[in-house]
């Protein structure tokens, strides 16, 4: 038995693999029920009684280095293994990645932009940072006007307490951009003008300090308050369908003379009336108007010679009004199940 215990403990000592499965075999082949170990165990019981005091400490001290061999190996396999790069198995099946969704904004947007680039308009752009001559003086808006002031006005920069065509503020319409197209480009003139515009309001179901606009300009010699309307008829029966009518109800705006509020046959009751039109079977979409001619000399341009018109419309509202949207607030909180729900509009 001292033979067979000591052969046993050098292949112990000697044996070494980084394998898991190496490793358990050998646990298996020592102190499984028909391991080498098992064997001596077995072989133990027939040593005369006077050996079995030796024999048996030096069968437990086989088996604890035994032991601590096996659990010495499986430690350094599992240092190996995290330490090992990673190979994704290419044989798998790929998990598919949960595409986005294109925002409600940017579907109404885009689809006025095509609406009137079918009538010539080019896209223009400008800064949302601006300066009060693009955005207030050069569109006419006088000194005294209420949108100059701090309660409605995000400034960046005030020149002085009261209002200074210095002053830097964030744009709170997008016509200063149509400034900054007349003041680089001689009629004939027609773009199209998106972006975002900021306004100091109180933050509703309603109403938001941040909202997107896009403002129109066509400015050519003998352009007519009709050649308006018509051109607007033509984007309300584009965008909410043939059935459409329109309404020009009297109003005012510094920057357009005559001016007017265009409203839409309600797309929801079908002019019947309803609680979303307030039971009037119209809907208000945009302000227009002829360009007033001080706008146009203001920027470099003849009154006696060319005439135009403006308009411009809030993309919250005109989007509300196409996907029944009641809550302004959800344009802007990024809730995937809100966007979600315009997958199909794609």
């Amino acid at each position: 038995m001292e033979n067979k215990i000591n052969e046993l403990l050098a292949q112990v000592e000697a044996f070494n693999a980084t394998a898991p499965a190496e490793i358990e075999d050998f646990r298996v082949k020592v102190l499984g029920k028909k391991g080498s170990l098992t064997a001596l165990m077995e072989e133990f019981k027939s040593v005369p009684a006077e050996q079995k005091r030796i024999y048996g400490q030096r069968l437990n001290a086989l088996k604890q280095a035994v032991l601590a061999k096996i659990a010495a190996l499986r430690e350094r396999a599992e240092e190996l293994s995290a330490a090992a790069p990673q190979i994704e198995d290419m044989t798998r099946p790929g998990t598919a990645e949960q595409l986005g969704s294109r925002h409600p904004i940017s579907l109404v947007k885009n689809e006025i932009i095509a609406i009137f680039d079918r009538l010539g308009y080019t896209v223009a752009d400008g800064p949302e940072i601006e300066d009060d001559s693009h955005v207030f003086s050069r569109l006419n808006f006088p000194m005294e006007h209420p949108a100059r002031d701090m309660q409605d006005t995000f400034f960046v920069e005030k020149a002085s307490t009261e209002p200074s065509e210095n002053d830097v503020l964030l744009r709170t319409h997008t016509s200063s951009i149509q400034v900054r197209v007349m003041e680089r480009q001689k009629p004939p003139i027609r773009v199209i003008c998106p972006g975002r515009v900021f306004r100091n309001e109180a933050i509703s179901y309603r109403a938001h300090c941040i909202f997107h606009q896009i403002e129109g300009l066509y400015i050519d010699r003998n352009v007519s308050f009709a050649d308006m309307k018509q051109s607007l008829l033509y984007f309300a029966k584009e965008l909410f369908g043939e059935q459409t009518e329109i309404r020009m109800r009297p109003s005012y705006f510094p920057f357009t003379e005559p001016s007017a509020e265009v409203d839409v046959s309600c797309n929801l009751c079908g002019g019947k009336g309803c609680p979303v039109c307030k039971g009037t079977g119209w809907l208000e979409i945009m302000g227009c108007g002829m360009v007033d001619p001080n706008v146009l000399e203001a920027n470099g341009i003849d009154p006696k010679e060319y005439s135009g018109f403006a308009f411009g419309m809030g993309v919250e509202r005109i989007a509300m009004l196409k996907f029944g949207v009641k809550d302004l607030r959800l344009y802007f909180e990024n809730d995937v199940r809100f966007l979600h729900q315009f997958d199909s509009v794609l």
